[in-house]
């Protein structure tokens, strides 16, 4: 594979996406592979090292590794501090890397990487302001300005699902109660429309399904789409972007989460202005694409 290429890692709780990823966000080639999580942090980390040195020896001129994962991330010293997903405590993932391939390594969350791929590459390319918004199993954000995505002074910016929505609410794994993530999450929606259709088995995507037919589908579609305009005025409010992008599997929805929405929030927005609404663009090639453009930008300030 001539020219300089980029190996790029966006890593899950159960997959992985890999890929070696031009300057320019072409993907070159592509892989999958489980991610062992089961097996403990060590056995995950030496399945990323391999499989980040598999990939470079593909490429005749590999540059720099990027590296996407969940949880709190410590990306100017980079080291993965918290991932209750794959295990992860403090683990020196970029020195690591570095030191196995023999090439400038950055690491970042897998969100924010997400955003970055979205912001300079997919939905919100053209504008300085983007906020990303992910809705799958939780909910995050993150804020990319100018091209830069912000993480905070403790790498745990944008935990826009643990906003409080609904105080009293339904309880929420971090502790609290009626968090966003607790209502408007993947999860959240099956969780609640299980309860209301006595089918133990529902899923998001059943609701999304029956929404034309089914009232408990539309009541259950509408509390999560009143839920996630609430909290989306708090973001609007704190950020006062051009474009929200929403991408994670509920987007998948498309319009019949998006039309509903741009509704309720554009009722609830008072002096602030309405930001545009779309889907993301770059489905599930985003993480590795922005893990890509992280290694290009820390190579820029090497």
């Amino acid at each position: 594979m001539s020219g300089p290429v980029v190996v790029a890692l966006d890593v899950g709780g159960t997959g992985m996406k890999c890929a070696l990823v031009r300057p320019d966000g072409t993907v070159l080639h592509e892989e999958r592979h489980p991610t062992l999580a089961a097996r403990g942090p060590e056995a995950v980390t030496e399945n990323i090292l391999e499989i980040a040195a598999g990939l470079a020896a593909r490429a005749e001129n590999p540059i720099a590794v990027g590296i996407a994962v969940p949880g709190v991330i410590d990306e100017e010293n980079g080291v993965a501090v918290w991932s209750s997903n794959v295990g992860f405590r403090d683990v020196p993932l970029r020195k690591l890397l570095t030191d196995r391939l023999g090439l400038p390594a950055a690491l970042g969350h897998d969100v924010r990487v997400g955003g970055l791929a979205e912001a300079r590459l997919g939905a919100g390319r053209g504008q300085r302001y983007v906020l990303f918004v992910a809705i799958g199993t939780g909910i995050a954000a993150a804020l990319v300005v100018d091209g830069k995505t912000y993480g905070g002074a403790h790498g745990a910016a944008g935990e826009l699902g643990h906003i409080v929505v609904r105080p009293g609410g339904t309880p929420c794994p971090c502790g609290a109660r009626g968090c966003l993530e607790a209502v408007t999450s993947a999860r959240s929606i099956g969780r609640r429309y299980a309860e209301i259709s006595g089918n133990p088995e529902a899923t998001a995507f059943d609701v999304v399904g029956r929404l034309d037919q089914d009232p408990a589908a539309r009541q259950v579609w509408q509390e999560a789409v009143d839920a996630l305009a609430d909290g989306l005025l708090t973001a609007q409010a704190l950020y006062d972007v051009d474009v929200l992008v929403l991408g994670g599997g509920l987007a998948e929805a498309g319009e019949a989460l998006l039309e509903p929405l741009r509704g309720e929030l554009e009722k609830r927005l008072t002096f602030h202005r309405m930001p545009r609404i779309v889907k993301a663009e770059l489905g599930d090639t985003a993480g590795c694409k922005g893990a890509a453009l992280l290694a290009l930008d820390h190579l820029e300030k090497a």
